[in-house]
C-alpha cells in the first residue's frame, strides 16, 4: 500500500492510502520517493478550489487521480529511486511528473534518468525549468536583447536563469520584493523594483500572478515588443490596460504554456528531450539557491496551508520522503 497527499476539500488536505499499481515486469518500475517539488502557483489554485470548470480536463496532471475540484491527488514534481525494473534503469535516480506519493508504479516511458551531476533534491524544479525553457523559446530572445522578468517566483527566476547566460542580454528581474536582489545576482542579472521598472525592452516575460504585474509587464515593452504570458490566473480576470500606448507601440502579448512544445522547436523536440534538456541545466547549482523551504512528507498536510498562503515567503519547497 502507498501513501498519498490527497486535496480533500478547499484548504484541506490530508495523506491517504492508495491501492498499489499494478506492476508489469519489463514494462513499468517501481519508484521509491526520495524528493517532491510543490509547484506552488498550480497548486494554491487546487487548494483553493480555482480550478475554472472548463478547464478541468486540460488542467489533469499526468498521473492525477481523481477529478477536480475534490477529492484529487495532484502534483508533477518526483523525484525517486528505481525500486524494480529494467536493468537499464534499476537503482538509477529518476523525475517523473507524479503526485506527492511515497511509492508509485509507472510505465518506464515516463522516466527521465537524472543526469549524474544533478542531485536529487535539486531535481524537483525539473518541471518548472521545463515550463522556463518553453517561454524563453516563445519569446525568440536573443543575444544582445534589453529583457524584463517582472515577478522573482520560481518561474520568474529561472527563467533569468536561462536569459541571464544570453551572451551580451541586458536582462533585468523585477519584483516588489527586495528581497530578490540576491537571487537576481545568483542568476546573474540586475535587479529593479517595480517604480524603476527598465523601459523600451525588446522582450518582457510576466511572471507576477497578477494584474499590478501584468499593467507593469506593459509599460516596459518597447516598439513592438513581445510580452509572454508565464502567469496562470485560475479563475482571476485580471484588468488590463490595454489603452495608452498599447496599440501604438504595436505591442504582442503572447502566452506560453509548457503542454506543447513551443512552436519554434516542435518539429524537432519531444516532450522527452525537452524534459531531459531541462534536467541537464539544472545540473548548475546556482538554482540550489531557489529551494528555500524542506518540509517532511508526513508533516505536508500539516505545513501545506503555510507554505501556500497568499504572499508566503521563500520559493520552492522540497518535500522529503527519507529521515
Amino acid at each position: 500500500m502507498a501513501t498519498a497527499l490527497t486535496y480533500t476539500s478547499v484548504l484541506e488536505t490530508k495523506l491517504c492510502d492508495v491501492p498499489p499499481d499494478t506492476f508489469s515486469s519489463g514494462n513499468s518500475v517501481r519508484v521509491r520517493m526520495l524528493w517532491s517539488g510543490i509547484s506552488r502557483g498550480t497548486e494554491r489554485l487546487v487548494f483553493e478550489g480555482r480550478i475554472p470548470p472548463t478547464e478541468y480536463e486540460r488542467m489533469r496532471a499526468p498521473f492525477q487521480s481523481g477529478n477536480f475540484p475534490f477529492p484529487v491527488i495532484y502534483g508533477y514534481s518526483a523525484v525517486g529511486i528505481v525500486e524494480d525494473g529494467p536493468p537499464d534503469v534499476q537503482g538509477k535516480a529518476v523525475f517523473c511528473l507524479f503526485p506527492h506519493q511515497d511509492t508509485f508504479t509507472v510505465p518506464v516511458s515516463a522516466l527521465t534518468v537524472l543526469p549524474g551531476n544533478l542531485p536529487p533534491r535539486r531535481a524537483v524544479l525539473a518541471a518548472n525549468m521545463e515550463t522556463a525553457l518553453n517561454a524563453v523559446w516563445d519569446s525568440g530572445v536573443g543575444p544582445g536583447d534589453k529583457v524584463a522578468i517582472i515577478g522573482g517566483g520560481i518561474l520568474g527566476c529561472l527563467i533569468a536563469g536561462l536569459v541571464g547566460g544570453i551572451p551580451g542580454t541586458e536582462t533585468a528581474l523585477v519584483d516588489i520584493s527586495g528581497d530578490r536582489a540576491t537571487l537576481a545576482s545568483h542568476m546573474n542579472v540586475c535587479f529593479r523594483d517595480t517604480q524603476d521598472a527598465p523601459q523600451n525592452c525588446d522582450v518582457v516575460f510576466h511572471a507576477s500572478s497578477s494584474g499590478a504585474g501584468a499593467a507593469t509587464a506593459l509599460g516596459c515593452g518597447g516598439q513592438e515588443a513581445r510580452i509572454i504570458e508565464v502567469s496562470w490566473f485560475g479563475d482571476a480576470c485580471p484588468a488590463m490596460p490595454l489603452g495608452g500606448a498599447f496599440h501604438s507601440r504595436r505591442l504582442t502579448y503572447q502566452s506560453s504554456q509548457v503542454g506543447q512544445v513551443s512552436h519554434t522547436r516542435r518539429a524537432r523536440w519531444t516532450y522527452a528531450r525537452r524534459m531531459a534538456k531541462a534536467l541537464d541545466l539544472l545540473t548548475d547549482d546556482k538554482y540550489d539557491a531557489l529551494i528555500t523551504g524542506e518540509v517532511a512528507f508526513a508533516d505536508l498536510p500539516a505545513m501545506l496551508p503555510d507554505i501556500l498562503a497568499p504572499g508566503a515567503s521563500g520559493l520552492a519547497t522540497a518535500v522529503r520522503y527519507e529521515e
